[in-house]
């Protein structure tokens, strides 16, 4: 490297005087080893401080005019962009009230006048140092911090696509239409913000279990993978026997995801609400639903939450056996199973909501492509010997 390039990475001081004699001492002192800039007032100080080429450690007189050396270390400790200088009093005040004053608003030394060229140059060295090993671990702790954010967005994008993954592969084999899982999403999440403040869910929602429902959401039917195609993709009313192997797949569901999770070897979070919604998200709230028949509060309330968004979107969805129902007949569909299919208040969050449930299905609505690839995946499976 050449002369110019050693000079431009040299470590940088500032040498507030308002003597012009002690900032050519000092520039004499300095100038061989570090690169000096100079201020003859505390202004001026402050101005530099807070430049893009911040001084890498400050010299400081406090006996100036206007702005004492005091009054501009203040300053430089309360901003958060200057607070990290390492400020060396440089003062003909000798009384130890004076030093301590000194130390107590955030200088991080302080020399006494006339000076010794020694002592100034060792000071200011273990300073640099001092100062260097502090702005290194800070960057590390910088990368290590935006380091975790990107693997935990990475992790989290995983998780997103493997759970979207295997709800799509039970979707496949199913005669509910393509967007039926992102709806449902948004509908779980939209009841949910809604009832947060309800006393009766309060306890319940917050900011971090609704994002775990919305997680958990696509994952409702993911036992329909375990159900025979004769039985799953009968195109009309099943049997008695059809239907209680149909209705198995709560029980499939909920014990495929308890055998991934014992396979982890851990405990996961939004795998128990995926547990509670594949479980009971045909429980009504009568008594009346499967697999338990359970009644009221004793359904999960993520199941609860489920059970109407799931059955809207089945309602307003075209299937290969019907059409598509117009919003308004599946919103009196959804009041009068308020108190007997579904749990009144979810129900009363949903009617509230109307809105967002239609701009929730106009946005992910099927399209002609994603209908006609669904019935060709359908027709594949029913004419595909197992």
């Amino acid at each position: 490297m050449n002369r110019q390039g050693k000079h431009e990475d040299r470590q940088t001081v500032l040498v507030v005087d308002d003597t012009p004699d002690n900032l050519v001492l000092m520039n004499g002192l300095l100038k061989d080893d570090y690169k000096v800039k100079v201020a003859n007032n505390g202004e001026r100080a402050l101005q530099i401080a807070a430049s893009d080429q911040a001084p890498d450690l400050i010299l400081l007189d406090i006996m100036m005019p206007e702005l004492d050396g005091y009054e501009v270390c203040r300053r430089l400790k309360a901003s958060p962009r200057t607070a990290a200088i390492p400020i060396i009093f440089l003062t003909a005040l000798s009384d130890s009230a004076d030093e301590a004053y000194g130390f107590s608003i955030g200088a991080e030394d302080y020399i006494t006048k006339p000076i010794s060229a020694p002592t100034v140059l060792a000071r200011v060295k273990t300073h640099l140092n001092l100062k260097a090993s502090a702005d290194f671990l800070r960057d590390k702790n910088a990368f290590l911090e935006q380091e975790v954010r990107r693997r935990t967005r990475e992790i989290n994008a995983i998780q997103d696509v493997t759970i979207i993954a295997m709800a799509s592969l039970a979707e496949t084999r199913d005669s509910e239409t393509g967007n039926h899982i992102r709806r449902t999403q948004h509908y779980v999440r939209l009841l949910a913000e809604k009832l947060r403040n309800h006393p009766r869910f309060a306890d319940k929602l917050d900011d971090h279990t609704i994002e775990l429902l919305y997680k958990s959401a696509p994952l409702h039917d993911i036992g329909k993978i375990g159900i025979p195609d004769h039985i799953l993709l009968k195109p009309g009313h099943f049997k008695p026997e059809e239907f209680e192997i149909m209705k198995m797949h709560t029980t499939l569901g909920r014990d495929a995801i308890a055998h991934a999770e014992r396979e982890l070897g851990m405990q996961v979070p939004f795998l128990a609400l995926a547990k509670e919604i594949a479980y009971s998200h045909q429980e009504k709230w009568d008594g009346s639903g499967y697999p338990e028949g359970l009644t009221g509060d004793a359904i999960p309330m993520s199941a609860r939450l489920m059970a109407l968004a799931d059955v809207y979107d089945a309602l307003i969805s075209r299937r290969v056996y019907k059409e598509p129902m117009p919003h308004e007949d599946a919103a009196k569909i959804i009041k009068a199973g308020r108190g007997k299919h579904f749990d009144p208040d979810v129900v009363d969050a949903f009617l509230a909501l109307e809105d967002g449930f239609q701009d929730i299905a106009a946005k992910y609505a099927d399209t002609t492509e994603t209908i006609a690839e669904k019935e060709q995946q359908l027709n594949f499976l029913r004419t595909t010997p197992v």
